[in-house]
């Protein structure tokens, strides 16, 4: 386990973490480690999504540690390249992390669910 992941993420949560943000793809989401920290900083992204295998680590070491002091909910994915895909970017291109901003009514419930999971593997 990589030193930016605080906790392991089992297949299942990690493909429901895919699925919301593929439902999310419409709205806006920032893409990046400096974006994601601008927004978790400033405390307006709904939920953060971080790739597991990001080398080196440190690029997104950081932002755990912010989600956490302004309680703003994360996950892990296991691969930067399908993060990049299921967020609608070009093939070939990676994502360290991305942040959702805003989540469509349709993907609510989708993000309780993975909140709910998430908070189960951080207990």
């Amino acid at each position: 386990m990589s030193v930016h992941v605080r906790y392991e993420t089992p297949e299942d949560v990690s493909n429901k973490i895919y699925e919301l943000v593929q439902a999310c793809n419409g709205g806006r989401i920032k893409r990046g480690s400096n974006e994601v920290t601008k927004v978790a900083l400033r405390k307006t992204a709904a939920f953060v999504v971080l790739a597991e295998d990001v080398n080196p680590p440190e690029l997104v070491n950081h932002i755990p540690l912010i989600c956490d002091d302004n309680k703003i909910p994360f996950g892990y994915v296991p691969s930067q390249e399908f993060l990049a895909k299921e967020a609608g970017m070009e093939t070939g291109v990676k994502a360290a992390s991305l942040a959702i901003m805003d989540v469509p009514k349709a993907a609510q419930e989708m993000l309780d669910e993975v909140l709910e999971l998430i908070k189960g593997l951080r207990a």
